[in-house]
């Protein structure tokens, strides 16, 4: 090599250098070759501003709070006392889901699995669920979740698998419409969700759609040298363009966002513990504006008896059973009813003893890992007869090296191990109905008290009940930096990670 093309070797690897160095997003700063290069391979560096906030969500700033009761445990459960623990930042759902909303659900599973009308029977609420012995609730029982005058209101009668089914099918139709809005993939309801060719998620991500039809604006494949060569219809996980799964909230996630601390902190202290989704002790508005004083926040039973107040005047909560989603004031972070209206189901399987088994952070317990099912080729077998991928329980075999789980049911971690060694720790014959399909379910409801308004009591059901005072609503984790997409900072840099003056990396 002569000593021109040296130099201009040095100047050329130095530029590439200086150019890593910077943290450039189209240099890498391993090997100083461009991304999106066909010349390099053609690995990509897409651009990515930050998860999008998915319908009908609002995004929690996690944080660490006291999560357990602020009242007096009236039921002497002792089965929330307080403990400090951490949550990841994540979405929750503006409202209750409601019955319009559910009843789209169940419309689409009419029309889409044609061949299976099982699904769509098997997701119905049970409208049955308003009957007492001692009341008239027919009236109920036949208008409530179909009639127009109820479609705001939220969806009662749905057990918590139904929750979680609704919850996995709107991950679907949400991303779905996210590739059909982006151009990469023209979709059509009416000619490709039939049966098995309904959009799923995961096996989207998996390869398992050849059916889909072209969109005009397809992504870039860096690694076709021509332009014209290289464009790519399938969206990867690596984009940055699909949502995370939607799903039931936690537990603690469900009672931070209850308590919404935002207003209550100095210091990294927190000043003053809500007993309800607001700051006051009462359920009465006490200030603000002389037309809103004294009304009640929230729909409960204020006494034995009284549902909603006397009529002619000024009605309690105007609720007497239970009231549209975007009723009374939101909290601090923007969710409405969070104490009232109707209980809500969470993710967790109940346990007393919550408070000594959880971990201090994303504390849940419900794990149960799977993987999906490879033919013996070790590829992805064929979709099921709904065009799911196939799941099995993973096995100790399999994790034989692994230190952090072995088995993939972990629900009754500790709990069950105490109990098979004959140390169980609360009295089986009192509480006989707590097992694994136990689930819990917070906040107060329409036809409760207000001790359950709340948000650091907890109650259980079986997870194929339901009620006639108990909803859900959805969350979805928050992905990167948990400040959001704006440009606030921490511990003095951007949420991108990148100073931009001194190029310093958090």
């Amino acid at each position: 090599m002569n000593i021109t093309m040296r130099n201009t070797w040095f100047i050329a690897a130095g530029a590439a250098l200086l150019l890593a160095s910077c943290g450039s997003k189209d240099v890498s700063r391993s090997t100083g070759q461009a991304f999106n290069n066909p010349k390099w391979g053609g690995f990509a560096n897409p651009k990515y501003k930050g998860q999008e906030t998915g319908p009908g969500l609002v995004l929690i700033e996690g944080g660490a709070f006291n999560m357990g009761s602020t009242e007096a445990d009236l039921a002497y459960d002792n089965n929330n006392v307080e403990r400090t623990v951490t949550v990841h930042s994540f979405y929750m759902d503006e409202t209750e889901v409601s019955n319009h909303l559910y009843r789209e659900y169940v419309y689409w599973l009419a029309k889409t699995f044609v061949s299976y009308p099982e699904v769509y029977q098997r997701a119905l609420p049970d409208t049955l669920c308003w009957r007492q012995k001692l009341s008239f609730n027919e009236p109920f029982v036949d208008y409530y979740f179909r009639h127009p005058a109820y479609k705001d209101y939220p969806v009662v009668g749905v057990n918590w698998r139904q929750a979680t089914e609704f919850a996995a099918w709107r991950t679907d139709r949400v991303n779905e419409m996210i590739l059909d809005r982006e151009g990469i993939v023209k979709y059509d309801i009416v000619s490709d969700a039939q049966d098995d060719n309904n959009f799923n998620l995961r096996a989207y991500l998996a390869g398992q759609y050849s059916f889909l039809n072209k969109g005009k604006k397809p992504l870039r494949d860096y690694s076709k040298k021509k332009k014209k060569d290289g464009k790519r219809y399938q969206v990867l996980l690596e984009d940055g363009i699909l949502l995370p799964d939607y799903r039931l909230p936690t537990e603690s996630e469900w009672e931070y966002a209850a308590q919404a601390n935002i207003g209550e902190t100095e210091f990294d202290n927190i000043n003053q513990k809500k007993i309800y989704s607001w700051t006051d002790y009462t359920i009465r508005i006490k200030d603000g504006n002389e037309k809103d004083r004294g009304k009640i926040r929230m729909n409960v039973m204020r006494g034995k008896g009284d549902y909603m107040g006397i009529a002619g005047g000024q009605l309690n909560d105007a609720g007497d059973v239970t009231t549209p989603v975007f009723s009374y004031w939101p909290n601090e972070y923007g969710l409405y009813n969070m104490s009232g209206n109707v209980s809500e189901w969470v993710m967790d399987v109940y346990r007393p003893l919550s408070l000594e088994d959880m971990n201090d952070f994303m504390p849940f317990r419900g794990n149960k890992y799977q993987t999906v099912v490879l033919d013996q080729y070790g590829y992805i077998e064929q979709k099921d007869s709904l065009g799911r991928l196939i799941f099995r329980d993973v096995t100790k075999a399999e994790n034989a090296e692994r230190r952090n789980y072995k088995e993939s049911d972990n629900i009754g971690f500790k709990d069950e191990e105490s109990y098979n060694s004959g140390e169980m720790t609360y009295e089986y014959g009192i509480t006989s109905l707590i097992n694994n399909k136990a689930r819990v379910f917070k906040g107060g409801a329409w036809n409760d008290r207000v001790y359950w308004a709340s948000p650091g009591t907890r109650r259980f059901l079986d997870e194929n009940q339901s009620t006639m005072s108990l909803g859900f609503r959805c969350a979805m984790i928050r992905v990167g930096a948990p400040v959001g997409n704006s440009k606030k900072k921490y511990n003095g840099l951007p949420s991108s990670g990148i100073d931009k003056k001194t190029k310093r990396r958090r």
